[in-house]
């Protein structure tokens, strides 16, 4: 493995924010930087103040959209807002310090760090992503910025390629939701929406290394030999964080995250906390669907793990 010798913030250049294959740093050990450059004291996890800190304790979060947020489930089927990556971001690591995140999607990860002064690293898969990531990055530039966000077109099998043991200082993303998006959508809240999802298959691709292709048993032995790899990564007192939905398919439950958490267990994580994404403020007209014949089915909350 051939190494990239590290530059300076002001030496990069726009084309800098991607790596695809064909790159020179495209499977190569990655230029970036991963060590504090605030004055907070070393015993502190992040850069928070006491009063941030007491907010972010709660065990149920809620958040809001901001312009900068995409909502289209025609551009990526599984957003989630700015606002809380820069929640987890801010909980977990100090400016400068290096945030991963295995499944970057439409690049939220990356502008948040970039609002934030971290550095950051995104792996995708899809080429159509990726190119969403660029966007936003140009799009979403930060004056007091000091640090670097690259977004990777590669498979997160390859992510130790790119970086060194003991770097990361935290993981943090929302991963594909195994196979339960490739149907058809039948969820009642949305059917008298003009947002044209009604039947529409929701799935990230038909990419058979993609995640969002397999089913619920399939998937999560990949995730744990994924999170497995990346355990070299992280720094002794780092942080793994996952946001996941459960979910309903052929009329059963399918309880996500308590998968992962058993199987990442089993590949020598500890689970620590669960909290709870209350997005009722972020789902528009509810409907009452299934009364009064049977419960209401719908999910107006997710959990961050």
């Amino acid at each position: 493995m051939k190494t990239v010798k590290p530059r300076k913030k002001e030496e990069y250049k726009p084309t800098d924010y991607i790596v695809r294959e064909g790159s020179v740093e495209y499977e190569t050990s990655l230029s970036i930087g991963y060590t504090r450059t605030c004055n907070c004291p070393k015993t502190h996890i992040n850069c928070m103040t006491a009063k941030d800190w007491l907010k972010s304790q709660l065990g149920v979060w809620q958040f809001f959209y901001e312009s900068r947020d995409i909502r289209d489930k025609n551009v990526h089927p599984a957003t989630f807002p700015i606002s809380l990556c820069k929640k987890v971001i801010e909980l977990f690591t100090h400016q400068g310090e290096l945030v991963l995140d295995p499944f970057v999607g439409s690049g939220t990860t990356l502008v948040a760090a970039t609002d934030l002064n971290r550095n950051a690293v995104g792996f995708d898969l899809q080429p159509k992503y990726i190119s969403l990531c660029e966007k936003r990055l140009r799009e979403h530039t930060n004056l007091f910025n000091r640090s670097r966000q690259v977004a990777i077109q590669d498979d997160a099998k390859n992510i130790t390629k790119y970086l060194q043991p003991n770097t990361v200082s935290l993981i943090w993303t929302s991963p594909p939701y195994a196979n339960l998006l490739n149907r058809a959508r039948k969820n009642k809240s949305r059917r008298f929406r003009d947002n044209e999802q009604l039947g529409k298959i929701e799935q990230y691709s038909q990419d058979p290394r993609d995640l969002g292709t397999l089913p619920i048993e399939q998937y999560t032995h990949m995730m744990g030999d994924i999170f497995q790899s990346l355990l070299t990564l992280l720094k002794p007192k780092g942080h793994c964080v996952i946001n996941v939905p459960d979910m309903w398919w052929k009329n059963k439950r399918i309880t996500i995250h308590v998968s992962l958490i058993e199987e990442l267990r089993r590949r020598g994580y500890e689970l620590r906390n669960i909290i709870i994404w209350d997005r009722t403020k972020l789902v528009n007209q509810i409907g009452i669907s299934g009364w009064p014949k049977k419960l209401n089915r719908g999910q107006c909350y997710e959990r961050v793990n």
